[in-house]
């Protein structure tokens, strides 16, 4: 009977605000289907399967990716606690010209501190830089930004991404920029993701044990 390898399973929850593009960059991951044109339902819960080859030999690894519905901005309301428990690692996800969603980032990375058991919990933060479809208004806050542009010289989405490094920074968690209408963006944050879920076995110490007896032996003699 011809068996396959099967690397490990590691379970994944995606998480932001409302409207950040969570689903649309899953499915530009998993299938390289999604286009401006693409027609995204807000998602209530969903499960998506990742094959990833991290480079390293060997069979690739799995990982079940837990998509959310998104919080509403403002409401201050928490992650569902059973969210809390389950995932090995964590992807937020926020949209660089909204100040907003990365925000909300703060709140729910201290729910993950409080609810992990003391266990490490791989956790990367994602700049989508494409996370509206081109026939979507643009929110109170986008529009805003869009006013007061001609007279800052400054970039806001430069400003939001720095903020964002800087906070990244001080929490020890990567920050990656992707762009959810390019696929290739979105591969080194997973295939990160998932080397550390997945490290590799540490090598046998019995090949040095033998040493040492062998040196101790002839010491002997």
């Amino acid at each position: 009977m011809l068996t396959a390898k099967i690397g490990k399973i590691s379970k994944v929850l995606i998480c932001g605000a409302k409207g950040v593009g969570k689903t649309t960059l899953l499915e530009q991951l998993i299938y390289g289907n999604i286009t401006l044109d693409s027609e995204i339902h807000p998602t209530i819960e969903d499960i998506y399967v990742a094959s990833v080859d991290t480079g390293r030999g060997g069979p690739r690894e799995t990982l079940r990716i837990y998509d959310t519905a998104g919080l509403y901005q403002g409401s201050k309301e928490p992650l569902p606690r059973h969210y809390l428990y389950f995932p090995d690692g964590f992807v937020l996800v926020y949209d660089p010209t909204d100040p907003q969603s990365l925000d909300m980032l703060a709140d729910i990375k201290a729910d993950i501190d409080k609810n992990k058991e003391k266990k490490e919990v791989p956790i990367i933060v994602l700049a989508n830089m494409r996370s509206k479809r081109k026939d979507t208004p643009p929110s109170p806050t986008q529009q805003a930004q869009a006013q007061n542009k001609q007279s800052s010289a400054a970039d806001p989405v430069e400003l939001i991404l720095n903020r964002a490094n800087a906070w990244c920074s001080h929490e020890r968690i990567k920050h990656y920029t992707v762009n959810a209408m390019e696929r290739p963006s979105l591969y080194e944050p997973f295939i990160n993701l998932c080397a550390r879920l997945h490290p590799p076995q540490t090598k046998s110490t019995f090949p040095q044990l033998r040493q040492v007896m062998q040196k101790t032996q002839k010491a002997d003699a």
